[in-house]
């Protein structure tokens, strides 16, 4: 049985969960959600959330804060006063399960950084290695954002789907990095977001004949152009 069976998710309830373009963009096609269901901005001045992962976005309203685009989070169903995603489903807490059981209400759909922990590509790239997502627990004396009940073992992840959605979750992050490269040069009201994200990410895959343009039209409120044909091939 893997870890996370018979869970009560402190993962879930522990760590900000940052969002790719694609990930959102997929969320809102499945669950036929719109931007604003499924993601916040999450001031993140200490790079405790970004890390060496996620990109940070400027914003007029506080040009000074850099924010990480994180599932929104909402109070827990059965614990008040703490926090869990929005999409997790949690269980009635009993004797035998003092903390319940918690499932994630959008599986299929979850979002790359989801579906990778708690795994990460070795630094040649060709290899996966399992980190103890114990280590990186953020400070909390409520037990009900302990983590993993046991260590991770090899036999835990599979590994082909591992290395696929290792190498997905880089792609789409590399590429998620370039856009915030480009709107941290002109940045843009928040409420523009979710449409600007729409545009670039609409315009992604192109013809043949397409291939050699420099720029493609943008919106007026666009923060720049994105040579897309560009930032794709960066991102590979």
């Amino acid at each position: 049985m893997g870890p996370c069976e018979s869970c009560h998710a402190g993962c879930c309830r522990s760590f900000a969960v940052p969002l790719t373009g694609s990930d959102i963009l997929q969320i809102e096609e499945s669950l036929k959600l719109t931007f604003w269901d499924i993601a916040c901005r999450w001031a993140d001045p200490e790079n405790t959330v970004a890390r060496r992962y996620a990109p940070q976005f400027y914003f007029p309203d506080e040009p000074q804060i850099p924010f990480v685009i994180c599932l929104i989070q909402r109070e827990s169903t059965y614990f008040p006063g703490t926090r869990s995603c929005r999409f997790l489903v949690e269980g009635q807490p009993d004797a035998e399960k003092p903390q319940g059981e918690a499932r994630c209400g959008i599986y299929k759909a979850r979002p790359s950084a989801c579906r990778v922990f708690p795994a990460r590509f070795h630094q040649s790239s060709d290899l996966a290695i399992i980190d103890n997502p114990n280590e990186t627990q953020p400070t909390s004396g409520d037990s009900i954002y302990n983590l993993c009940p046991r260590p991770w073992k090899q036999g835990d992840l599979h590994p082909l789907r591992t290395m696929r959605n290792l190498a997905v979750a880089k792609f789409e992050m590399t590429f998620f990095h370039n856009v915030a490269a480009v709107w941290n040069r002109n940045p843009q009201e928040w409420s523009l977001f979710p449409e600007i994200l729409r545009d670039i990410y609409s315009r992604r895959v192109l013809s043949a004949e397409s291939v050699e343009i420099e720029s493609l039209e943008t919106p007026e409120h666009a923060p720049a152009t994105i040579p897309l044909p560009h930032v794709a091939a960066k991102a590979a």
